[in-house]
């Protein structure tokens, strides 16, 4: 359950951050103000294929992996390991590789000054983003691998052998 918590605070926390920033969004409508919208956050996966491009902008957040880890003389530790995709639409190439840049680095920026998310888990480096060069215009991809610590799950019942 665990990282299913990370990944509910995570949400709540880049939609937080990332409120403000106005994307472009592909419309038939003539409103200047359908044009224009905060990105969506998905969690895990998208709601259908389609959404690939019928919901941009968005920001989808995706547990990759964990790892329980015991080192000799070392504490035992948790991590795990979440991948948030970004996506913008743009008719120039340009502002739609600097959307997703601007939203994967606002998130950066916050996530770095803040730290610990929920008062339990801890950011690790490293902290890896990417935009991606060759994105099928006019929609822009990058993404942001990042590393985190989690509680560690205790034994209810003390093993026997120990």
């Amino acid at each position: 359950m665990t990282p299913i918590i990370l990944l509910d605070n995570l949400a709540e926390f880049i939609r937080e951050k990332t409120k403000d920033i106005k994307l472009q969004v592909r419309t038939r409508s003539e409103s200047a103000e359908d044009k224009v919208r905060e990105a969506e956050i998905y969690k895990m996966r998208l709601p259908n294929k389609d959404a690939q491009t019928q919901r941009v902008p968005y920001i989808l957040i995706q547990l990759l992996g964990g790892e329980d880890n015991k080192e000799e003389r070392e504490p035992e530790e948790s991590t795990c390991q979440i991948r948030i995709v970004v996506a913008a639409y743009a008719e120039d190439a340009g502002a739609g590789s600097t959307d997703v840049l601007n939203l994967i680095l606002q998130i950066r920026s916050e996530l770095k000054k803040a730290g610990i998310l929920g008062k339990t888990f801890c950011l690790q480096l490293p902290l890896e983003y990417i935009i991606y060069p060759d994105s099928p215009q006019p929609y822009y991809f990058g993404e942001m691998i990042t590393n985190w610590s989690l509680p560690i799950v205790k034994r209810e019942v003390e093993s026997i052998w120990q």
